[in-house]
């Protein structure tokens, strides 16, 4: 398995959809750092040769953010957010949706599982 910015990317795929295994780049960074190294798109990750692989090293160290130091950032927006005490940091103590989307039904995603509340609906004596 080659290792491309310090991540495994697997080797019988293209070397354009392998490259897009690093948490940070997308078919668009992917397509611009081939294009940036001279790289054939369908070339498959175990047919680079190890030239090749140094190039798209230093092509993504120099010009992209990847791994940790995106995973660090995006935390630190989100921790600035929540110190700040503005609406977005918020709803990221909450643990629900930061962007304006609904949450009288769905929102599942952010909320969690069901928590069942009990006597919610037709509650009797009323």
């Amino acid at each position: 398995m080659p290792r491309i910015a310090g991540t495994d990317v697997p080797e019988k795929k293209k070397i354009l959809y392998a490259l897009q295994y690093i948490h940070g780049i997308g078919p668009k960074f992917a397509s611009n750092i081939l294009a940036e190294a001279s790289i054939d798109p369908d070339t498959r990750a175990n047919e680079v040769t190890e030239q090749q692989v140094a190039q798209i090293n230093s092509i993504i160290d120099t010009g992209y953010l990847v791994e940790g130091a995106l995973r660090r950032q995006v935390s630190q927006n989100v921790q600035r957010l929540k110190d700040i005490r503005s609406y977005r940091g918020d709803r990221h103590r909450r643990g629900l949706p930061t962007r304006g989307q609904r949450t009288r039904c769905n929102a599942r995603t952010r909320k969690g599982r069901k928590k069942t509340v009990a006597g919610k609906k037709g509650v009797k004596g009323h």
